[in-house]
């Protein structure tokens, strides 16, 4: 691979067309110091995309291959973003991760690999607090709630896409808001926290902050906590990944701490069992949470569809992680079938539901 030089750094950038894709167009052409090398999109038009490599749909690694890039922002959606993962850590170039299923998904083959600067809020808090920190207690994921946080399972029986999607702080794509208003997400970010930091998962809290401003914390021995906070905007965690050692100046709006009111309460897992469904194919360790990744998809496709119920999302979710072959991954290979079969099953809950 071309060796960073230390001045423009190329950044190439999958997922170009979704809200984190957009969102770092325009802190890379902000920053002189950024320059999009290569641009991949699932299947939208890249013609309004300014880079001497585009590509929509095919093979993200050859995309790659061709780039040389200095870094690699992997802002896919769902497991298809395994494979430029995985080029990214074998090939020891800087991974600027907002793809969380692949490295939940990967599992060992991923996690502790390469160079890794997470893009998820949550995660790219924890991982500033981190930085050179010693005596780590434990870890706190802070989450919103969704839109329908302190709602009953009898109030969620009937609710549409068109509600699901009403997301109260932050604006993404279809998925990840459905999957926040499940509470998946925040299981998918347990997961990836454990792998990232090497945490174990007893060591890892979820708390409900609704306002999404504090947007994790870290515990020490000594008793101290550190926090990250700032208004919801998804510019800061891009831009600290790809202009990391540095800080460049973004244009978030400053945090007015005269007017900061902080609420913190308890996850109710009994209405959203998806974070206990998470935490559960976390410690069961091997391909379980790639199964649970897979059967979320499935899911959540599905729901988006009219074929599910939003309470069904968790028992496909769970019925799959009942039934699959959870052994360890010795490849992508076993990868991708342990995601083929758990989208199988999904399929037959789906049958039935």
């Amino acid at each position: 691979m071309r060796p960073y030089t230390g001045r423009v750094k190329r950044v190439a950038l999958l997922g170009a067309t979704g809200s984190i894709g957009r969102q770092a167009i325009e802190i890379i052409e902000g920053h002189p110091e950024l320059e999009l090398c290569a641009a991949a999109s699932g299947t939208s038009s890249l013609d309004d995309v300014d880079a001497p490599l585009k590509q929509t749909g095919g093979d993200l690694t050859e995309l790659l291959e061709r780039a040389e890039p200095d870094v690699v922002l992997n802002a896919v959606v769902g497991f298809a973003g395994i494979h430029a993962t995985l080029w990214a850590v074998e090939n020891d170039v800087p991974l600027a991760l907002a793809n969380k299923e692949s490295l939940v998904a990967g599992g060992e083959l991923v996690g502790g690999r390469g160079r890794i600067i997470p893009v998820d809020s949550e995660h790219s808090a924890l991982f500033q607090c981190l930085e050179g920190q010693a005596g780590v207690a434990s870890l706190v994921l802070t989450g919103s709630g969704g839109p329908f946080r302190g709602r009953t399972r009898d109030e969620l029986a009937a609710v549409t896409p068109e509600q699901a999607l009403a997301h109260p702080t932050w604006r993404m794509g279809p998925k990840i808001t459905i999957d926040s208003a499940t509470l998946a997400n925040k299981g998918l970010e347990l997961i990836e926290a454990h792998f990232l930091f090497g945490i174990p998962y007893e060591r890892i809290e979820v708390v409900l902050q609704p306002t999404s401003i504090v947007h994790s914390l870290v515990r020490f021995r000594d008793g101290a906590v550190l926090a990250h906070l700032g208004y919801p905007d998804m510019r800061v965690p891009i831009s600290f990944a790809l202009t990391y050692p540095e800080r460049a100046e973004t244009p978030a709006a400053p945090l007015d701490l005269a007017d900061l009111t902080l609420q913190f309460e308890a996850p109710d897992v009994e209405t959203f069992p998806m974070l206990q469904l998470a935490r559960q194919a976390g410690e069961l360790g091997g391909t379980a949470p790639c199964v649970l990744n897979a059967a979320n998809e499935a899911a959540v496709a599905a729901f988006l569809a009219g074929r599910l119920p939003f309470l069904g999302i968790a028992d496909v979710v769970a019925d799959a992680l009942e039934r699959a072959d959870t052994a360890r991954a010795r490849d992508l290979d076993d990868l991708v079938e342990a995601d083929r079969r758990a989208r199988e099953l999904a399929e037959e809950a789906f049958a039935v539901a």
